[in-house]
């Protein structure tokens, strides 16, 4: 699905986004190709072209091609070291701060542990610690930073810029973290749930470049999610859309922290896999892992349960198989609702099992989703991986400052 522009004078910096937008996605382009693909008039397109070009935003690369009429096209690209932008994510058990340039290619990426048990403002000067860390390696101005992107656990109040009690944190009780940041760091910030940011990371720099409609499932600590619907960020009402992890799947499952029951994050998170082998071994389940599980418990961890996976122990390969199936679920549900074209899964809680989720996803989406007969909905990793939430949360900046966004139809 195209991205249309009008020709009306008064959304003159919504055209200029479309067209950024056309030149940012495709690997070269000229300006006959983006009228063609925007809707505006060759004029309209030269003449936000001249603009960009002027401010360094874009750049011709000196390559031309022939058109079908024998005509020299001029192509042209994001000027990719015109700027930058940080992006930090806040995850309860580590930091991640990357710097970005336009492209949302990674220039230096630093992690640290989260501070066990702190407050908010010693979390807030950590962040800003190594804000200031990758800036210095990447020898990178802070004149040329656009902005600070921050991926923060949801609940967050949008408006207020406030982290607002996650489960996972104490202390946190509408925490106005947007702004302390900001004043730590003097850099204006933009907060976004990690979710979503993984899913405008995917968006700007990973499997949704092309995508008009996709859905993100963020498998970190938890499980969250994120929509892309007709190039739009889809927040919902409170700006807490796309909550993925809390589809009741298991109706009589076990009681989740939101209230709910038999939530997908009850079944697939780390901490989940972990429950349901110790519940397994306990009931004498066979397993390599029931020796271990006998002389120290915690030491059967989710690392231990991805190894005994990975050597074919069958109480691991039942228990990660039951996830799978249980994510495909979840999938199934939200490509009927939404119908989606893609589903990304990402995050640091896939890591060694993304292939096998992977698999569940695409069998249940090509037998069991209602559009099925019509088109076929792709299931694929994240390309970023690990890195979705951060390289998101430095594209929220990039997102903002050059995406076209039907609000901006009602300015002016």
């Amino acid at each position: 699905m195209r991205r249309a522009g009008t020709n009306l004078p008064k959304v003159g910096r919504y055209n200029q986004a479309v067209v950024l937008e056309q030149i940012q996605r495709a690997d070269g382009t000229s300006r006959l190709e983006i009228a063609q693909k925007t809707g505006l008039t060759p004029q309209t397109v030269s003449g936000i072209v001249r603009r960009l070009l002027d401010e360094g935003t874009v750049r011709e690369d000196g390559a031309s091609r022939v058109s079908s009429a024998g005509k020299p096209r001029t192509t042209l690209r994001i000027n990719a070291d015109a700027g930058s932008a940080v992006g930090v994510h806040f995850d309860p058990t580590e930091l991640a701060c990357v710097v970005v340039d336009l492209l949302g290619r990674p220039l230096v990426t630093k992690r640290v542990p989260t501070p066990a048990g702190a407050e908010p403002a010693e979390v807030v000067a950590a962040m800003a610690d190594l804000v200031e860390e990758v800036l210095t390696e990447a020898a990178v101005p802070r004149e040329r930073v656009l902005g600070l992107g921050l991926a923060s656990p949801g609940p967050i109040d949008q408006e207020h810029g406030m982290v607002v009690a996650p489960p996972q944190l104490a202390h946190w009780a509408r925490v106005p973290i947007k702004q302390m940041l900001g004043k730590a760091t003097g850099l204006a910030v933009t907060l976004d749930n990690d979710s979503s940011a993984a899913a405008i990371g995917e968006r700007w720099a990973g499997a949704g470049r092309s995508a008009a409609n996709f859905a993100y499932f963020f498998i970190g600590t938890g499980i969250g999610g994120g929509l892309i619907l007709n190039h739009q960020v889809h927040r919902g009402g409170s700006f807490n859309a796309a909550e993925f992890g809390h589809i009741s799947v298991v109706p009589d499952g076990l009681q989740c922290y939101c209230g709910n029951r038999g939530c997908l994050e009850t079944l697939v998170s780390p901490a989940a896999i972990v429950v349901e082998t110790h519940r397994r071994l306990l009931a004498g389940v066979g397993s390599s892992l029931a020796e271990r599980f006998r002389a120290d418990p915690a030491s059967v961890d989710r690392a231990a349960v991805r190894d005994a996976l990975a050597a074919g122990d069958p109480l691991a390969t039942a228990v990660f198989g039951q996830a799978a199936q249980h994510l495909a679920t979840a999938v199934v549900n939200v490509v009927n609702v939404t119908d989606v074209d893609l589903v990304v899964f990402g995050g640091h809680g896939i890591r060694q099992v993304g292939d096998l989720y992977v698999e569940a996803a695409r069998e249940a989406v090509s037998t069991r989703v209602m559009s099925r007969h019509i088109r076929v909905v792709d299931v694929t990793l994240s390309p970023l991986g690990a890195d979705a939430a951060v390289v998101g949360a430095a594209a929220l900046v990039l997102h903002t400052t050059y995406s076209p966004h039907l609000s901006a139809l009602l300015s002016d």
